[in-house]
């Protein structure tokens, strides 16, 4: 029994790339199709910090849309910038508004962003 529960640690530690390598040894080999490799990552093996949720975020606008002035307006308002500031932050589309900011903030900013009529990503 021992040896199943290393084997079983071995594999929940592998790093993404072993997975994969895994993946392709056990399909031109063994003939079990890569599917199968995808359920121990599932489980847990892989990249520790791929698995955990994501708890900082970065506000991306990806275009200012029909409404540039409006958009304009609130990336100042929102960031505490200058008028200026804020206009070289939109004509430089796409461009960060916030980074390392909280689910919670980063969704308000895009809530906000978009009702003046921005495209708004969160990575």
């Amino acid at each position: 029994m021992a040896d199943l529960k290393q084997f079983a640690e071995q594999l929940v530690n592998l790093t993404v790339k072993e997975v994969n390598d895994l993946a392709t040894i056990l399909k031109d080999e063994y003939g079990i199709e890569p599917a199968a490799a995808a359920v121990v990552v599932a489980a847990g093996g892989g990249d520790a910090g791929a698995a955990e949720e994501q708890t900082e975020f970065t506000v991306v606008l990806k275009d200012a849309g029909a409404s540039k002035l409006a958009v304009v307006k609130a990336v100042k308002e929102l960031t505490g910038l200058g008028l200026k500031e804020a206009k070289d932050i939109v004509d430089g589309a796409p461009s960060n508004i916030k980074e390392g900011v909280s689910k919670a903030e980063a969704e308000g900013l895009k809530k906000s962003l978009e009702e003046a009529g921005a495209v708004v990503e969160l990575k």
